[in-house]
């Protein structure tokens, strides 16, 4: 078994030795055209005997190789002197062969993307990312074509021709990705380049922010605090690339430059950072109203405004209150706190359409358009930003929370619009000990917020001796009221219902419980008396025998019933 699979791993190899193998290796990366052009001449007689069976590397390093000999001045075999567009055009073709046989071996029935296929072979990616541009855009330059034809070359030399021990074709080299179509190996690959391409986006995300801060140090740096306020730096020219930049990089990571920006440092400024903008932070430093610095908000505005489509504003908003969610369990976090708090202060106050904004002048609203984030309303998800909010408790929570419930689209009642504030202050309330400082008169004027409040309240109010029970007060009459009744009753099959019924759910004379038989309403001991024997009150019975009474009246329908039909009438009737 041993001699049969040592047979089935010899290959038949066009160089006549190992020797030789060395020698065309040694002269193709030499630095000398003419050395480097006797390797392309062994190599074409190589292919001459594989016909077409030569290895994809050799075929591959030949051609870049060609590329370097036809780019040096004076090279030996070279036609004439070629322009650079000839120049991007053979490293165009030579890297675009490259890219498509290595990675064509590794193609199933499925079509796979390049980018994953050139990373399971470590090819760099921009590597990828040229021949894309080769192929579908606009050609790159000659710079860019001599680096990506260094690094192929490289990465030929590290893994396929150093790991040629005894002359053949390693085997291994070619057929690597026979085993990787197994689901498990390919979602760990690819869970692997997303996490390295989410580490450099997250640099490059820092390092064009970074940028953006220095272009706009350079802006305000010399301006005296009262120009500062007032100041708003039209973009540089590096200005507006780093710009348009942020503009592409958020299309496609929107949440991860939000990340970065919530980060201190950038929206969470630092106090080296307020120093150097000259930001006092005495104005608007109140936590329950927050309000960020106008020279602060300046500096960040060019950015802003650039990037402000609905989704990011909303995602925005989103993480600022999930961030104040965490800060909540952390100490001394007020600063970053009340920096957050602010910002979404800010886009919420963009975002509001107040009745007042209909009366100001032209200058009025120039001057608040032009420190706004964006200027037409956006239409978001009120219902989500409302349970972030209150998710997020902090002492700035009752003033977004109003600021969210007087901006929806469809706004809650007015009821319960209060009830949702009054419970969020209740809340977000300051510790006793704050409110302990406050004169005698204050907290007499303060609300009541909790339970102990009020049974301290109450106690000072009753004083030493026990008061008496105020005789206005309806629920001693109730009680009085109830009280007598189960007295009158006592003894009587009859009693007063102590429950709490809702009497308008149950039709006029039928009481929680009783049956639809009208023997429900049958007592066990009972007597009965007709109804002449009733006792009737003297002056109606004065009246009746009176002979000076009225009659019966006549209707146009006829006579009523006289006396004598009364009489027998009653006759037949009987009380219980």
């Amino acid at each position: 078994m041993k001699k049969k699979s040592s047979e089935k791993r010899r290959h038949v190899v066009a160089w006549a030795n190992k020797a030789e193998w060395d020698q065309v290796l040694e002269y193709l990366y030499s630095q000398d055209a003419s050395l480097q052009l006797t390797a392309l001449h062994r190599i074409s007689a190589w292919k001459a005997r594989y016909a077409s069976s030569t290895p994809v590397a050799v075929d591959c390093t030949a051609d870049l190789v060609r590329c370097q000999v036809l780019d040096r001045p004076g090279a030996p075999g070279r036609p004439g002197p070629l322009s650079g567009d000839d120049l991007v055009l053979l490293y165009g073709a030579a890297l675009v062969r490259f890219v498509n046989l290595i990675t064509e071996r590794q193609q199933g029935r499925v079509a796979r993307p390049l980018r994953r296929l050139a990373g399971n072979l470590n090819i760099p990616e921009w590597v990828v990312d040229l021949r894309h541009d080769f192929t579908h855009r606009k050609l790159p330059t000659l710079k860019w074509c001599r680096k990506g034809c260094k690094a192929v070359l490289e990465w030929l030399q590290q893994e396929y021709w150093s790991r040629q021990m005894g002359g053949g074709p390693d085997e291994d080299w070619d057929s690597q990705s026979d085993g990787e179509d197994e689901e498990s190996s390919l979602k760990q690959q690819d869970e692997l380049l997303a996490q390295q391409k989410e580490m450099e986006a997250y640099k490059n995300a820092r390092e064009l922010l970074i940028s953006y801060e220095k272009e706009q140090y350079e802006a305000f740096s010399g301006l005296p605090e009262d120009r500062a306020r007032s100041f708003c730096p039209a973009p540089f020219a590096d200005l507006s690339w780093l710009l348009g930049e942020l503009k592409q990089f958020s299309l496609e990571y929107d949440g991860l430059l939000i990340d970065v920006l919530l980060e201190e440092g950038f929206l969470i400024p630092t106090v080296e950072q307020l120093d150097t903008l000259a930001c006092n932070t005495s104005e608007n430093a109140d936590p329950a109203e927050p309000r960020l610095p106008q020279t602060f908000l300046r500096f960040w505005l060019p950015l802003l405004k650039i990037i402000n489509s609905p989704s990011f504003i909303h995602l925005l908003l989103e993480k600022l209150f999930a961030e104040l969610k965490l800060l909540a369990v952390e100490q001394n976090s007020q600063h970053k706190a009340f920096y957050i708090s602010a910002w979404a202060s800010e886009v919420l106050l963009c975002n509001s359409n107040k009745f007042e904004y209909h009366f100001e002048t032209k200058t009025q609203k120039k001057a608040r358009v032009r420190d706004r984030i964006f200027v037409h309303r956006i239409q978001l998800r009120w219902q989500q930003l409302l349970s972030a909010c209150l998710d997020a408790p902090c002492v700035s929570t009752p003033h977004l929370l109003r600021l969210v419930l007087d901006d929806m689209e469809h706004p809650l009642p007015l009821e319960t619009r209060e009830r949702l504030l009054q419970l969020c202050s209740i809340y977000t309330q300051t510790e006793a000990s704050e409110a302990s400082r406050d004169s005698p008169q204050q907290q007499q004027q303060q609300p009541i917020y909790t339970l102990e409040s009020l049974h301290e309240k109450l106690h000072h109010s009753r004083g030493p001796s026990r008061p008496q029970r105020p005789e206005s007060s309806r629920e001693y009459k109730w009680a009085d009221a109830q009280a007598e009744a189960a007295k009158v009753l006592r003894g009587s099959p009859w009693q007063v219902c102590p429950d709490d019924v809702l009497w308008r759910n149950h039709p006029l004379g039928k009481v929680p419980g009783q049956s639809d038989e009208p023997s429900s309403l049958m007592l066990d001991n009972y007597s009965t008396m007709t109804v002449f024997d009733q006792p009737v009150e003297p002056e109606r019975d004065a009246a009746q025998s009176n002979p000076g009474a009225a009659t019966p009246a006549r209707t146009p329908d006829g006579l009523l019933w006289n006396p004598g039909d009364m009489n027998k009438l009653k006759s037949g009737l009987q009380l219980f």
